[in-house]
Order: C-alpha cells, then sequence, then structure tokens
C-alpha cells in the first residue's frame, strides 16, 4: 500500500515509517497540508495518509472532502497527548496513533485500512484450474470479469493477473464502487478540473490515469449506477476519459478487471447493468468456486492463518489439533475464505495450551464448544443464545450482549474483543462507556491489555 506521512520524519517518526517499510509499505512524505493535498491531486496518490496531529488535521479532512478525495487519514503524535488526541478523532481521522510506534499497532492499522489480504494459498483441484486459466490469460490484455460469492478471494487473483502480467511493474489500482457514494465515485475514476464544483481548488487526477501503465480494478462492478456505466463504456471503447469539468478527453493506457459476487446475466435482463458493458468486460471470466467446493484448501488457509495471526498478536505459534480441523472440515463456510480467516483469528487469541483445539473454533451459527477457553471465561458469561431467541428483541440489545458476551470471552481484553467483532477499538470504548452510562455491569479491563478504559 502507498502511505503518506504528513510532517518530519525526525525521531520517532521515522521509526514508525520503518516499521511501515517492513510491513510492505510504500513511504512518502511532505512537509505540509499544501504539499499532501498536490501529491494526492497529481496522481502520486496514497491509500492512506498519516498526518503529525500538531498540523491542522480538521483543515486537511475538510480539504479532502470538499475536493471529493477519499483516501483516509489517521494522526500521530505523543502518546500522553490525549487532547490532541481526541481533537483529531472529532475532526474525522480513522485512528491515533502514538509515539513511540507500537510495531503491532502499526501493522494493525495499515492491515485495517488496507485490507490486505493479498496471499494466493490453494491446493484444491477447483481452486487450481482456475489459477491455470488466471495465468493463461495474465499476459494479455484483455479485460477480465472474475465472479464468486463474497470472500471467495476475488481480489486476490486479481492481483495475481497483474503480477503474471506484462503490465506488471505498473500500478495495480483498485476501486470499491460498492463502498464509494455514487456522487464521488465519477470523481474517484475519472478525476476533475480545477472548479469542476464546489470545493475543486485544483485538478485531481482519477484512479484511470494513476493505474495509466498498469491495471485498474473495479470492485463490485455490478454496484455502480447505469448513468456512470455509460461513460465506463466510453471509456473502453474510446480508451480516454474525461476528466469532471474537462474540455479536453485525456488517452489512457489501462488493462481493466471487475469483480462481481452477483449474478450479472440475471442483473443485464433485469435492466441493472448495461449489456453492452457486460460483453465489454467479460471477454474472459474466472468463476471462483467457494470454499465448501474446494475442501482440500481449507487446513492449507487455516495454517497460513493461525501463524499469520499469532505474529500479529504476538502469540506462540500453536499447530491446529485433530479435533480442531475436523471441525473446520465439517463447517460450511458461508462467508468463505473471510469467515475461515476470520475464525482462526479468533482462535489464535482465544486457545490455551500447546494446541489450537476445538474449544477455541467458534463457528458462526454453531453452539459454542465446550471447552476450557470458553468455562474459565467468567462464571457469569451468559449462555449461547438459540437464533428462536433473537425474535421480539431491539438490534441495539442484541448488539449489546454480543459485546458483553465476547468481552467475557477475553477475559475483559478490549483489543482482542474488538478484533473478534471486526470493530475499531474507539467503536468498543464508546459502547462500553454508554452500557455503564445506562447502569449496565461491564466487565473491567484484562491484565495487560494497553487499550483500557
Amino acid at each position: 500500500m502507498r502511505l503518506l506521512i504528513v510532517g518530519s520524519l525526525e525521531g520517532q517518526v521515522g521509526e514508525a515509517s520503518r516499521m511501515a517499510v517492513e510491513r510492505g509499505a510504500r513511504v512518502s512524505q511532505v512537509v505540509s497540508i499544501d504539499r499532501a493535498l498536490a501529491h494526492v491531486r497529481e496522481g502520486a496518490g496514497a491509500d492512506l495518509i498519516m498526518i503529525d496531529v500538531r498540523l491542522d488535521v480538521q483543515r486537511l479532512i475538510a480539504d479532502m472532502t470538499a475536493e471529493r478525495l477519499t483516501t483516509p487519514v489517521v494522526a500521530y503524535g505523543l502518546g500522553n497527548d490525549t487532547q490532541a488526541a481526541v481533537r483529531a478523532i472529532k475532526a474525522g481521522a480513522r485512528e491515533y496513533i502514538p509515539l513511540p510506534p507500537d510495531p503491532e499497532l502499526i501493522a494493525a492499522v495499515l492491515a485495517a485500512v488496507a485490507e490486505d489480504h493479498h496471499t494466493l494459498l490453494y491446493q484444491d483441484p477447483a481452486m487450481a484450474a482456475v489459477v491455470r486459466l488466471a495465468e493463461q490469460v495474465a499476459p494479455s490484455d484483455a479485460s477480465v470479469l472474475i465472479t464468486g460469492e463474497s470472500g471467495t478471494g476475488k481480489e486476490v487473483i486479481a492481483r495475481h493477473i497483474h503480477r503474471k502480467s506484462r503490465r506488471a511493474a505498473g500500478r495495480f489500482i483498485a476501486v470499491n464502487c460498492a463502498a464509494i457514494p455514487e456522487g464521488l465515485l465519477e470523481s474517484e475514476l475519472f478525476g476533475h478540473e480545477k472548479g469542476a464544483f464546489t470545493g475543486a481548488v485544483a485538478r485531481r487526477l482519477g484512479r484511470f490515469e494513476e493505474a495509466n501503465g498498469g491495471t485498474l480494478l473495479l470492485d463490485e462492478i455490478s454496484e455502480m449506477d447505469v448513468r456512470l456505466q455509460a461513460k465506463l463504456l466510453r471509456v473502453l471503447q474510446e480508451r480516454e476519459i474525461d476528466r469532471l469539468g474537462g474540455r479536453q478527453p485525456v488517452k489512457v493506457d489501462v488493462r481493466i478487471l471487475a469483480t462481481s459476487n452477483r449474478d450479472m446475466e440475471a442483473m443485464v435482463r433485469a435492466g441493472g447493468f448495461r449489456e453492452d458493458l457486460y460483453f465489454r468486460l467479460n471477454v474472459i471470466t474466472l468463476s471462483l468456486p467457494p470454499l465448501r467446493a474446494r475442501p482440500a484448501d481449507i487446513e492449507v488457509l487455516a495454517d497460513h492463518f493461525s501463524r499469520k495471526f499469532a505474529e500479529l498478536n504476538g502469540q506462540p505459534r500453536r499447530p491446529l489439533s485433530a479435533a480442531a480441523r475436523a471441525l473446520l472440515r465439517g463447517h460450511g463456510w458461508r462467508g468463505n475464505v473471510r469467515e475461515l480467516e476470520n475464525t482462526l483469528h479468533r482462535a489464535v487469541l482465544l486457545a490455551q495450551g500447546p494446541e489450537i483445539g476445538s474449544a477455541a473454533i467458534l463457528l458462526t451459527g454453531a453452539p459454542p464448544t465446550e471447552g476450557p477457553a470458553l468455562a474459565s471465561a467468567s462464571p457469569s458469561a451468559p449462555a449461547g443464545r438459540l437464533p428462536g431467541a433473537l425474535v421480539g428483541r431491539t438490534v441495539s440489545d442484541v448488539e449489546r450482549d454480543l459485546i458483553l458476551d465476547t468481552l467475557h470471552h477475553t477475559l475483559g481484553n478490549r483489543t482482542h474483543a474488538a478484533t473478534i467483532l471486526g470493530i475499531s477499538i474507539r467503536t468498543l470504548r464508546n459502547k462500553l462507556r454508554q452500557y455503564a452510562d445506562e447502569g449496565i455491569a461491564v466487565p473491567p479491563p484484562g491484565s495487560g491489555d494497553a487499550s483500557a478504559g
């Protein structure tokens, strides 16, 4: 990922930069907000901006919002400067990184923002056939449509195609069409000229120009508005883009890959997706099988994730027990590889003893397995609830019970609970503060929890 640091690289910030590089980031640095904005506008791009909390964080985020720049921002500063941290978060920063930097925190922030799940691991013949076809078409410039259920690894395959292509030395740029609001996606893709809309104070290059000479992935393209589909079709036909407010088209040399978890032919029949664009994208189709259809990959991926999260969380590497492996093999994996990854992350945090046993494998839709990891969590921990018991309860009540149950499981450790729940530590703290204000008993912070409070 591309990391832009706004501020000086002296001392502890330089150490944070070095840690980011060791985690695979490409680091650039500027000294002012104006230079940071220019850096993002002019096509150098950034996947994450880290700004010194002593600078005007609010101004950076306000200017980016006005110019429809969607790069996430985190702030950094001395760990004991709590007031500055609060100001940065209120201004819109995603997170606050205290100095001196902690390697695990740097890694967690990079992973949370970049969602860097790019390792291609497989053993099952069904997946091997897909990879062979991907490598066969990779050297061409043909558009590829990658379909499959959510969590099957569509972006992983897209990146593999780029690495095996003649464009491997160029950039790989991914745009999530479902995550960017409709009003911002056009500017994100095509860029804009100064004065194109209120807040456009300078020219900004879009993702097509950033990816020039490389590969552009349009992730979940089926979520793109039909009006914007027409503009995209013209780009694919003419190989040129029009910036918002621009007078002259700009030539681009980009290979297009696209993904979808929807039935694209059904969407075309229903009028939700343009037929001509579908055929333009669908030169080659790669259909990724769900994890339940590639059982030989389950243990390969589980071993990989257990090693990865043990290292990330400073835990000892534990092998999966035979009983744990049997549980994994017998599960339906509706969430595919992403669900397996989250399951192993939880298991690494909850495991006790020399192995990851079945007690640490908490499967979606399955009752908790009795065992030491759960039985010792808290004598007052609420029992698992049957699905029927949810009927008639409010979403906020169910959410509260899920958060408190998870906190019991982690012995009060806020950091681990937030990881299991898939929310930020800041969100968890706010929820717990709300519960305490309502008079609800909240488990005290666990031993060694750096995120206590």
